[in-house]
């Protein structure tokens, strides 16, 4: 009769089967982790897009009052809109509005350039004024503001 090999024992048969789980449940355990904070910075940048398009979207029709409620609110409480300001935008009409993709300056910031064509309500004017703008996502409010503010539409000579 031919040699055996080692014979594994019972007990040895259950702690290989256990170590088997156990790889088997941290895998998984690491790929729903890896999962969990991809589907974060998507959502993180879909809320990204969906900020960007409601603002863009809220100039366009030259709502400038929803526009500032993109605005961070503590630029609004440090910086509110004067009555000129709000003067000023009552005057304009938006005619384009048309930005260049965001830029990441950092893990939770980004800068966009607009370039705004407005029409002068009195006199039918066409001037364009281009908006250097910077979001930071509050990561507590899962929330992108605006920290550059409203744009400024002064018509340059």
């Amino acid at each position: 009769m031919a040699a055996a090999g080692p014979k594994i024992g019972h007990n040895q048969r259950r702690i290989a089967v256990g170590e088997n789980v156990m790889r088997r449940i941290i895998i998984v355990a690491a790929a729903l982790l890896l999962l969990a904070g991809c589907a974060t910075l998507q959502n993180k940048n879909t809320q990204r897009d969906e900020t960007l398009d409601g603002y863009a979207a809220a100039l366009r029709w030259g709502d400038f009052q929803s526009a500032w409620d993109y605005v961070d609110p503590v630029v609004r409480e440090a910086h509110p809109l004067t009555p000129q300001q709000k003067a000023l935008y009552n005057t304009v009409r938006v005619a384009e509005y048309t930005a260049s993709g965001p830029t990441a300056t950092g893990e939770d910031s980004i800068r966009q350039t607009a370039q705004i064509s407005l029409i002068v309500k009195a006199s039918q004017r066409v001037y364009s004024v281009l908006d250097h703008q910077t979001w930071r996502w509050d990561a507590k409010a899962k929330h992108w503001w605006l920290e550059s503010g409203l744009p400024d539409i002064s018509p340059q000579q």
